[in-house]
């Protein structure tokens, strides 16, 4: 399959195709959503639930292709597994699947969704293997459509997927491709030069656990400084227990050149370092100036903010109204802790890589959140 249209990873220094398809899309006045070729994909994960509505062209030469019209998410923190969340994600899942329906005309046969690895993970985790089974249900009842398909995905289909969806063809086996979810973290690579081999990465650990796990250790001290202390005890023990014998097992070298890193955690992280790249959608960074940037967060938070950046950036040819919106969507996305709980996994694990193979290159993709997906819809197009 080819994905040409919204994998970004074609050129790693200069990637705004992908930026000016997806912005040309988002602005359009009227799109033709009631397109036979239009398809909408509900994704439920750790954290939310997330929509991408595509239009997908098919080719029996080329393999299809697709373009992203719209993306939309909506944050309830359903690894949780309190009533609340619950609630509050069974709404938003019908509530994405009654705008798809309804706003997009979009018949309910091209509406996919599914739940991801994450979820699954976390819910055979905290025994509540039941709670997922009862989302489901309620959820079908809540759209009458008893018979619905809402899989769940596992973590090898859905990092298989991410990698179809993200890394182009011209990338697709030197790259090592790690999607750092808010529950758990996957990826892999293809070690035989084949789309049939996938090997895979895995992490129980996501942003959003990680935080978790954190916040449970802090106790009655419920401090910033204590949270710093006890992140690092968790992000030691993630090292150590899972990390260091995923990247030394995983084969990675000397097969992949590039490590490149997915999920919101990526993209924040990006985002917050290079502002004035905001119309790259691949970065590539060095385990050190993650460092740096993890001793911001924790040290001197304030640096982080959107006035801050901008008046750093001082008089370039930036559209500096742009990049505020953009730091402005990353600070309503994670808070301090959240940031920090993602940049400590995320550093783990480059150093882990770093150790392995100093010449490895890293990248940070900032929009790879669609990408198994779209590859997920794509597979499942007749």
């Amino acid at each position: 399959m080819h994905h040409q249209v919204i994998r970004p990873f074609h050129v790693f220094f200069i990637c705004t195709l992908f930026l000016s398809v997806y912005a040309s899309a988002q602005t359009s006045s009227k799109p033709k959503y009631s397109s036979p070729n239009i398809y909408a994909g509900i994704e439920v994960g750790s954290k939310g639930v997330k929509m991408s509505i595509l239009e997908m062209k098919k080719n029996a030469v080329t393999g299809n292709t697709f373009t992203i019209l719209k993306d939309t998410s909506v944050n309830t923190d359903f690894i949780s597994f309190t009533q609340p969340t619950f609630d509050a994600t069974v709404s938003g899942l019908a509530g994405m699947f009654g705008a798809a329906l309804g706003n997009y005309k979009i018949p309910s046969k091209r509406i996919f969704t599914v739940i991801s690895s994450g979820v699954k993970i976390q819910s055979e985790k905290e025994n509540k293997k039941d709670w997922v089974e009862k989302f489901i249900q309620t959820f079908r009842l809540k759209v009458n459509e008893p018979e619905r398909k809402v899989e769940v995905v596992d973590v090898l289909q859905e990092a298989k997927l991410s990698h179809l969806g993200i890394v182009p063809q011209s990338r697709r086996y030197n790259t090592f491709l790690i999607d750092i979810g808010s529950g758990n973290t996957k990826g892999g690579f293809f070690p035989f030069g084949t789309d049939s081999d996938f090997y895979l990465f895995q992490l129980s650990w996501g942003t959003k656990s990680t935080a978790n796990a954190a916040e449970k250790m802090c106790g009655d001290d419920k401090s910033q400084a204590n949270f710093n202390r006890q992140l690092i005890r968790t992000a030691v023990a993630a090292e150590t227990n899972e990390i260091i014998y995923a990247v030394n097992s995983s084969g990675s070298y000397p097969v992949s050149d590039h490590v490149a890193f997915s999920g919101g955690i990526a993209w924040a992280v990006a985002t917050l370092i290079y502002p004035e790249l905001n119309t790259n959608a691949v970065v590539p960074v060095t385990y050190e100036e993650v460092e740096r940037f993890s001793k911001r967060l924790s040290e001197n938070f304030s640096s982080l903010s959107d006035t801050y950046l901008i008046t750093k950036m001082g008089n370039g040819n930036w559209d500096k109204e742009v990049i505020t919106k953009e730091i402005k969507r990353v600070h309503g996305v994670f808070d301090q802790r959240s940031l920090m709980a993602g940049t400590a996994l995320l550093l783990r694990i480059m150093r882990q890589f770093k150790s392995v193979n100093e010449a490895k290159q890293f990248y940070l993709i900032k929009n790879g959140q669609v990408g198994w997906v779209s590859a997920y819809v794509d597979q499942l197009v007749e």
